[in-house]
Formats: C-alpha cells, sequence, structure tokens
C-alpha cells in the first residue's frame, strides 16, 4: 500500500458526540440523572471523558434505547 493510499477509518465527528443535557433530552431524563447513573453504574449507558467533560456517543444512546425495549405488552 502506498503511502497516499491508506485504509479507511471511521471517525467520529463532533456531531456524533452530545453532551448530557442533550442526551438527557433524547431519553427523557434530567443530567443528574445521567449524573447519578454514571456514579452507581445503574444503567449500562457508556459515555466518553474529555478532561472534566462528559459526552455521549450517538450510537451509544440508540444502542441504550434498543436494548431497553419492551416488548411483552
Amino acid at each position: 500500500m502506498k503511502k497516499t493510499e491508506q485504509a479507511a477509518t471511521p471517525r467520529m465527528t463532533m456531531g456524533e458526540l452530545l453532551d448530557d443535557v442533550k442526551t438527557a433530552v433524547a431519553l427523557g431524563v434530567s443530567p443528574n440523572t445521567l449524573a447519578n447513573w454514571r456514579a452507581t453504574k445503574r444503567y449500562p449507558l457508556p459515555y466518553v471523558k474529555v478532561g472534566r467533560l462528559v459526552r455521549y456517543r450517538l450510537s451509544d444512546i440508540e444502542a441504550f434505547i434498543a436494548s431497553n425495549l419492551v416488548t411483552d405488552l
């Protein structure tokens, strides 16, 4: 492979990282609830730490929603 030919790797854009407020709105909870979930590890919702900032990947939020889908009505 030539130096100019690099393997295509998926790259995350900043638009795919949501802060706790946007994530809370998407899930219908408060940002404090998300902080509680992180501290107690109550729910397996992965997050990214950048210094003191907490961000959530859109794909992880979507997977979390899908994993909590209840179909037995």
